[in-house]
């Protein structure tokens, strides 16, 4: 171990790692623009660090970040001899992070314990092409800012010793002085969102493009968001907080994610896990063991649906059905009543009932919010219970879970503001189907983040106090000027609403896709990066249901997709471009976004080598920042 150890400011040097990661964050893998590729890099980066920590080679070896339950699920279908782990625990590091590194030759025996994003790339109402592993095995949205954390502190310790994060200097603020401490008082609504765009981190971060260094715009939101520093505030004095100011902070939280929810906590039990996805997997799980005796479960879903509350229902039912959508992508509820009336009422389909019906509060391609209060309405009337996928929800709309009758509901901290690997699942009392060992082994492996947990809490707050209210108004308004703009784009196609003045236009949050004549979706994400430093996203969005539903793939033509990417590997299925909006974004956002996409249409940018390579050595400079420790701490 160093000399140096009861010295050096191990924690500030993991902190400033951290926050140089954010700087430039984003969703790995499927994203277009400069963060994106950054945080890839990271990630990925990440495996080999874990590799070189345990002496293993990566030529037989596959590494997978997990949950910590998700972890010793996995593990649970593996011999011993099979895999090493690697813990945030293990360095006395509060992450929430595993890391087990499985021989390849093993996997090829083992099936995913859990399933959505990025679980698949291609899939069909009755079929599915998984990924490859590692990708198979890491459903949702990793936690990539704590993967990456983790794997810094790793580097450290490899250095300077194993306990180097055991002794933090002491933190002395209480949970609520985290949660509430660093606020002015009387700061709310647009002042208090003026201030915060001002602490956004990476907002000064300029990015090569063909116009020179320019200021990244992110219009990627609903992949994930970036984050401030008052919540980043939360997470690191977390982190460096005693166990029982965790065991407070994660008991307020609880508190805090009950109010926002309209699920009061006498009425609602809340858990946390590490994202949308493997709060779905635990919902798809409970409700699987609610069988009715005689009777076969049905689970009625929507052609909206992200793979994350897709691919989990079939897991653990033989019987998925899907309600149509009209061509704004509202969900035909005179369908809905029909359908649940046949099954359960009628006994139209034998014994077949169902017992759940499964919906997204927001779409991710579209940007449609269903009416959920009358969905509510329509399942209990026929004995079903409502899930909600509220991923797209939380932060732009308001949730009312008690009145909407919602039995379940789950989201992702990652897409408000805090992405630290923290995920909600909110279920009325009594209908999760766990025992008591099994519950416990959920509580513990969620709360093990409790920075993560902290930072949502922290971003709950902040955006209650701006006002969903005015951050809807705000989206709209932005949304209204970006399909107006777009409109006036000739070779430009919108799909779902795209008239401002339509009354549909209320029920429409701060998503848009599009795509452009004669271009691949992945181009034109490539070419809004390459020109102005515009990061979008491209492709099916985990939704490949309904992208291919818009785009009028056919039947055939699905079923010739399905034979192609089995025979070749790494191709990419039709796709469109999606914007999405959020509260960081102005409207000088929309103006540089429109101007870029007529330069695109009329063909006026052209390929340009020098910026590919300088966008490549950004990446790889932003990589080197956060992987070497040892420069100053930034508070």
């Amino acid at each position: 171990m160093s000399t140096t150890a009861d010295t050096r400011d191990y924690f500030g040097e993991l902190e400033n790692s951290v926050y140089t990661a954010l700087e430039t964050y984003s969703n790995v893998h499927r994203g277009s623009g400069h963060n994106s590729a950054v945080s890839t890099r990271l990630f990925e980066e990440a495996r080999d660090i874990v590799l070189d920590y345990l002496g293993v080679e990566k030529k037989h070896n596959v590494v997978i970040f997990c949950s910590p339950g998700g972890a010793a699920a996995l593990a649970e279908k593996l011999s011993p001899e099979d895999y090493r782990l690697a813990s945030s625990g293990d360095l006395g590091l509060s992450l929430g992070v595993r890391a087990i590194v499985v021989a390849r030759k093993a996997l090829k025996r083992v099936t995913p314990v859990q399933t959505g994003g990025g679980t698949a790339i291609l899939m069909a109402p009755d079929w599915v092409i998984w990924a490859a592993p590692p990708d198979i095995f890491e459903a949702g949205t990793p936690a990539i800012i704590n993967i990456i954390a983790f794997a810094c502190a790793l580097r450290m310790s490899m250095k300077c010793g194993k306990d180097i994060f055991r002794n933090p200097a002491p933190e002395k603020l209480t949970a609520s002085e985290i949660l509430h401490g660093d606020d002015p008082e009387t700061s709310s609504g647009r002042e208090l969102l003026d201030a915060l765009r001002e602490k956004q981190i990476g907002r000064t971060v300029l990015v090569p493009t063909a116009e020179g260094l320019r200021p990244y715009i992110n219009l990627d939101n609903s992949a994930s968001t970036p984050t401030f520093t008052p919540i980043w505030n939360a997470f690191r004095h977390t982190l460096r907080a005693p166990a029982h100011i965790h065991q407070d902070l994660i008991r307020e939280v609880k508190d805090i994610c009950a109010g926002v929810l309209g699920a009061p906590r006498s009425d609602y039990d809340v858990m946390f896990t590490s994202n949308t996805t493997e709060a779905i997997n635990l919902a798809a799980d409970s409700v699987s063991r609610e069988r009715e005796h005689g009777a076969d479960q049905v689970i009625l879903s929507t052609l909206l649906e992200h793979s994350s509350n897709d691919l989990p229902w079939r897991r653990v039912s033989s019987s998925v059905i899907r309600l149509s959508i009209d061509d704004d992508g509202f969900v035909d509820l005179r369908e809905m009543d029909a359908m649940l009336s046949a099954y359960n009422e009628r006994g139209a389909h034998g014994v077949k009932r169902i017992t759940l019906v499964a919906v997204s509060g927001a779409s991710n391609v579209l940007g449609v919010y269903n009416d959920l209060a009358e969905i509510g309405r329509i399942a209990h009337r026929y004995g079903a219970h409502l899930l909600v996928d509220a991923a797209q929800m939380v932060a732009h709309r308001k949730v009312e879970m008690e009145r909407c009758g919602i039995d379940y509901l789950a989201f992702s901290a990652h897409k408000v503001y805090a992405p630290f690997g923290t995920g909600v699942l909110a279920a009325r009392k009594g209908l999760l189907k766990f025992t008591p060992e099994e519950g416990e082994h959920i509580r513990a492996s969620g709360e093990e983040n409790p920075g993560g947990i902290a930072a949502l809490g922290r971003a709950l707050l902040i955006l209650q106090r701006i006002g969903l209210d005015l951050i809807q108004e705000e989206e709209r308004a932005l949304t209204g000027k970006t399909l107006k703009g777009m409109r006036q784009i000739q070779g430009l196609s919108i799909y779902g609403i795209s008239d401002s003045g339509s009354p549909a236009f209320a029920h429409k949050g701060g998503v848009i896709v599009f795509t452009m004549n004669n271009m691949m979706a992945n181009r034109v994400a490539e070419a809004l990066a390459a020109q102005r430093g515009i990061g979008v996203r491209s492709g099916c969005h985990c939704a490949h249901i309904l992208v291919k539903h818009i785009l009028h793939i056919s039947p055939s033509l699905q079923s010739f997709q399905r034979i192609i990417f089995r025979m070749f590997h790494g191709l990419r299925p039709p796709g469109v471009t999606r914007v999405s909006f959020g509260i960081e974004n102005t409207s000088e956002d929309v103006d540089v976004l429109i101007r870029v996409l007529k330069d695109i249409a009329g063909k006026k940018i052209s390929n340009n080598t020098d910026v590919t390579k300088q966008g490549k050595d950004f990446v790889t400079a932003a990589a080197v920042r956060v992987y070497s420790p040892g420069c100053d701490v930034r508070i």
